[in-house]
This record gives C-alpha cells, sequence and structure tokens, in this order.
C-alpha cells in the first residue's frame, strides 16, 4: 500500500475555520486526493465480498445483460477496475464509455484497459454534452453518486443520455447499522476527524441525500418520473491481519485523508482494536454495508 499523505486544500482549511466551502472548492479537493492517492478506492472494494462471493464491482455489473444492451457508460470510472471488469465480461458485445473527471484517475484506467475500443472521457457528470440523447443503455456508477455536488443535474443528464427502457445502476452507501461494526467504526474516524475539523459530518462530500433510502429514493423518482426504483441491500466483508486491514480500511474514507499524521496512527491504532474484537483466531474483521441502487426506465 502506497504512504498515505495528509491532504492539505482550500476545502479543508475552509473547513478547519468552520467556514462552508463551495462546490467549486470540494471538485478540486477531490481531485487532489485523487491526483496523490490515484486508484485508492478499489485496493479495499476489489478484495470485500458478499456472502455469494461477489465484490460490489462484480454485482454492479450483474445488470448489464449482453443480449440486450448494447452501450453501455461507466460513470466516474476512476482507476478502470469496473471498466475492465466489463469489458472482460462484455468486450466485443457492449460499446463501453468511460468518464470521470481525474486525469491521474483516468491515466490509471487506460493503463488497465488499452484497448482503443473502450473510449474514456476527462468530464464532469453534469455536462456529458459528447454523448447524444438517448444513446445509452446502461449506466453504472461505483460508489461516486454521494460525490456529486450538485447532484441533480448529473441526473437531468443520465435521464438524458438514457435510451427508453435504459438503466442506472450505482453502488452506494448502505445503512450503518446493517453490518457488524461498521455504526461504530464510521464513528470512530468521523470523531477523529472532527477533533481537528469540527464542522465534518455537518458539511460532507456531496449531497447528504444520495447517503439515506427514503431520500435517495425521492430524489431519483423526482428525476425519473415513471421508472422503476430498486434498493438493495447487502454486506461485504474483509479478513485480515488486524493491522493491516485498518489501513486498507482506513483509505476507503476520504475522511480519513483530513487527518494529520500523529492522529492517523492513534485512529488506526484504534480501528485495528476493534477489527480484533469482530475477528476470530488472530484475524480482524471488516464489514461494510452497500446498497445497489437500480433504475430502469420506462419505455416511451
Amino acid at each position: 500500500m502506497q504512504q498515505v499523505t495528509h491532504i492539505d486544500t482550500p476545502w479543508s482549511r475552509r473547513l478547519q475555520r468552520g467556514e462552508r466551502p463551495g462546490r467549486a472548492e470540494l471538485r478540486e479537493h477531490l481531485l487532489e486526493v485523487h491526483r496523490q492517492h490515484p486508484g485508492f478506492t478499489e485496493a479495499c472494494a476489489a478484495r470485500c465480498r458478499d456472502a455469494s462471493g461477489r465484490n460490489s464491482y462484480e454485482w454492479l455489473a450483474e445488470v448489464v445483460d449482453p443480449v440486450q444492451h448494447r452501450t453501455l457508460l461507466d460513470l466516474a470510472c476512476g482507476s478502470g477496475a469496473l471498466t475492465a471488469l466489463c469489458h472482460e465480461r462484455f468486450g466485443g458485445h457492449v460499446a463501453l464509455i468511460g468518464v470521470d473527471m481525474s486525469v491521474d484517475e483516468l491515466a490509471l484506467a487506460r493503463r488497465r484497459v488499452p484497448d482503443p475500443v473502450v473510449v474514456l472521457h476527462r468530464a464532469m457528470a453534469q455536462e456529458m454534452g459528447f454523448i447524444a440523447d438517448d444513446s445509452i443503455d446502461v449506466v453504472i456508477c461505483h460508489w461516486a453518486l454521494t460525490l456529486m455536488d450538485p447532484i441533480e443535474p448529473v441526473l437531468a443528464e443520465l435521464r438524458r443520455v438514457l435510451r427508453p427502457k435504459g438503466i442506472l445502476a450505482a453502488i452506494v452507501d448502505g445503512e450503518l447499522s446493517t453490518a457488524p461494526g461498521y455504526d461504530e467504526l464510521h464513528h470512530l474516524i468521523y470523531g477523529w476527524v472532527q477533533r481537528e475539523y469540527p464542522g465534518y459530518g455537518e458539511i460532507d462530500l456531496g449531497d447528504r441525500r444520495v447517503r439515506t433510502t427514503a431520500a435517495l429514493t425521492e430524489l431519483v423518482a423526482n428525476s425519473f418520473p415513471g421508472a422503476n426504483i430498486g434498493i438493495e441491500a447487502a454486506v461485504v466483508n474483509q479478513v485480515g491481519p488486524p493491522d493491516a486491514l485498518a489501513r486498507e480500511a482506513a483509505g476507503f474514507f476520504y475522511a480519513a485523508f483530513l487527518l494529520s499524521p500523529p492522529s492517523r496512527t492513534r485512529m488506526l491504532s484504534e480501528i485495528g482494536a476493534l477489527f480484533a474484537r469482530h475477528g476470530h483466531g488472530g484475524l480482524g474483521r471488516f464489514s461494510m454495508p452497500i446498497n445497489r441502487l437500480v433504475v430502469r426506465l420506462p419505455q416511451a
């Protein structure tokens, strides 16, 4: 695992002063995290698996039917973990487009999927004019809707590009209490961050409505009238040495990048102890709740 660096940006400095950062500052903060740590989200996500042995990328890709679907958009494709999986499964049957705002993540995605048939675009999810109206069968988005602000223009763009009977599928946060120890982990990490950034949590990354099932359902229903909306819950797990598992799990949380090195060290020690309590035989256990949002558009 690469060395974790403390992220210091105008967004984090405003937060530390008790001010409310703007959307442009949020965007630059996210870009800086991904510039310094490209590919960081996949390290944990790829190794966490559900009771059927699937990770969240594999669960999300199951919505694609290569018999019926011909065009696939991987929104906020990042380092290309999901793009590569879909290219491996559906290449030759489905035209694949990846979009991300980070040039650093897209560089990793291109190295991972060098096939020029897979088209990668650097763009904001709110502005994808290079994609024609009614041209996409399926949009997949792995754990990025929670970071997008404003979210309504994103959903409007997806409604524009999706064909009638198209599908939007996304992995989003699950309910904290549905995975053993996750609620405690979440509050542990946020507690450490709030000692240095008291406003964190009240001011968070992205639109908070995406983080709760009821609010997300209402938001999507307003953006996709007449669509069939389903939200399925799952829990993914990972087992390993508690200290190593603590570093990997903490690296999945954007909040943890804000901590000063001494605070991060102490926080990791507490996370390792938490995982050890939920593990067995000297190994720790990390459990994480996830939801799969599936929106099926009506026939025109």
